[in-house]
């Protein structure tokens, strides 16, 4: 959606939008005040089954060589019991906990206590003291923008300690897989559960906390919208990049070196894995500043979804096809290894251009071009919180003329080219554009219907003007 983002939320008359004496008008900024019974229950079944479906799949390929069915046969025909299984599973050891320790101090210490430089000498990179979104409460907070910066040290001290001075192994996170898994969960749940009790007894802005009347959804969800420590420690930007995004290249290359000491050569895929997954995290730092404004930051409050989803489903899941290569080694035929390429690189284009084409008509003010040509809008308008009439315009040329969420198609081609590199042999690999493709389906949704209450009639005109959210012609 090509929308300016707004510092308010609109207006709605939702019965649902009002709870404990709040407006209404902030009903739908962030997550919702109250809770359904249909949200009640997804919250539950992922609170419950989550933790269960990454541990499913990381010992589905420790003990079934990625087989996904395997285990659910074992247990059905009576080969194996649950029991067996987890006897046969590596429990967390001293050195795992070690090793994630000094991890996750790390990365805390780059992003707390150093600076951003590269901005200083990077040519286009927007990097160090950076303002996120105006708050509903009216909180403009500052951050340290220095993923990037972060990202380049931690790589380079892998290679200096791994391959120059042989500290340890390249492979030593695939070595150390499953019990770093239960170390992940331990921080994961232990900074969900300080982050609600930092809610209720001290915390950053009252007024940008939400609060149900269900535990459940509380804390899954969060209630704080940018939990802070100090001045600069902000939860979300912290975990949402740090550790899970800068270890998801390292996770890779160590898949990778494990696969050359194994087999004696990394296959095409690995690389084709490897390169890909790397440009969407270079991507991401080098877009940081840019990542201040999107629904991550500006509307998702910080809770369970993103604590333990940052620590543990990302690093876990979003690495599966460099797993599976460890397991089922594949090498493609050049024809095949170059439309992956194709298809990833055209994906990531179509993200990464979309994403320009929409920050372009905002910082211009539509006063730009766009393939060209001066850009086409509709003007519309919305009542924010505080009664004040605002203006806006919703882009309807280039990628957006294309589709509502045409970044989305974008990265849902990249993540399609990832599991391609890993052949048809089995469906772990494919896993992860599944979840994708409903996650940003349901994103969409979560982003119209914002849409929708925030800009009304204006809305319906901008739809009929660009009638599909990600396929043009399809959906």
């Amino acid at each position: 959606m090509a929308a300016k983002s707004q510092p308010n939320a609109p207006k709605t008359k939702s019965p649902a939008s009002v709870t404990n004496g709040r407006a209404a008008s902030q009903g739908q900024w962030g997550r919702a005040w109250e809770v359904d019974w249909f949200s009640l229950v997804s919250v539950i079944f992922l609170l419950l089954f989550a933790p269960i479906i990454v541990y499913y799949f990381v010992m589905a390929c420790d003990q079934y060589s990625c087989a996904l069915t395997a285990p659910v046969v074992d247990i059905a025909t009576g080969r194996a019991r649950l029991a067996d299984i987890w006897a046969k599973t590596p429990p967390m050891t001293k050195k795992a906990a070690q090793l994630y320790a000094l991890w996750v101090t790390l990365q805390v210490l780059l992003y707390m206590w150093l600076p951003d430089f590269c901005h200083k000498f990077v040519p286009g990179y927007v990097g160090g003291v950076q303002e996120g979104a105006v708050t509903p409460s009216g909180v403009v907070n500052k951050y340290e923008i220095n993923g990037l910066q972060a990202w380049l040290i931690t790589h380079l001290l892998w290679f200096a300690g791994a391959h120059l001075l042989s500290w340890f192994p390249p492979t030593i996170i695939f070595d150390n897989w499953i019990p770093l898994l239960w170390c992940a969960n331990i921080l994961g749940y232990a900074v969900s559960t300080f982050a609600m009790i930092k809610s209720y007894f001290f915390p950053t802005s009252t007024k940008d906390c939400k609060f149900t009347s269900n535990f459940f959804y509380n804390y899954m969800m969060g209630i704080e919208l940018n939990p802070r420590i100090g001045k600069w420690f902000d939860f979300k930007l912290f975990f949402n990049g740090r550790p899970g995004i800068v270890a998801w290249t390292l996770i890779n290359l160590s898949f990778a070196a494990k696969q050359q000491e194994l087999y004696g050569q990394v296959t095409n895929s690995m690389v084709l894995v490897n390169v890909l997954q790397a440009i969407y995290v270079l991507d991401y730092f080098w877009n940081e500043a840019w990542y201040l404004k999107t629904m991550d930051i500006c509307h998702d409050h910080f809770g369970w979804y993103l604590g333990w989803g940052d620590c543990v489903w990302l690093p876990y899941l979003y690495t599966l096809q460099g797993l599976y290569l460890v397991y089922h080694p594949v090498q493609l035929s050049t024809a095949h290894a170059a439309g992956v390429l194709l298809l990833g690189l055209l994906g990531y284009y179509i993200f990464r251009m979309a994403n320009h084409q929409k920050d372009l008509f905002r910082r211009t003010d539509g006063r730009c071009l766009i393939w060209g040509r001066k850009p086409k809008a509709i003007e519309c308008s919305y009542t924010s919180a505080d009664g004040q009439k605002h203006h806006s315009k919703l882009l309807v040329s280039g990628f957006w003329g294309m589709a509502r969420h045409f970044n989305y198609t974008g990265d849902l081609m990249g993540s399609l080219a990832y599991c391609l590199a890993c052949g048809g042999g089995h469906l772990l690999p494919y896993f992860y554009v599944i979840y994708m493709a409903v996650l940003l389906v349901h994103r969409c949704l979560r982003d119209e219907h914002r849409c929708a209450s925030k800009y009304g009639k204006d809305w319906e005109r901008y739809t009929a003007a660009v009638p599909c959210r990600l396929l043009p012609g399809v959906f």
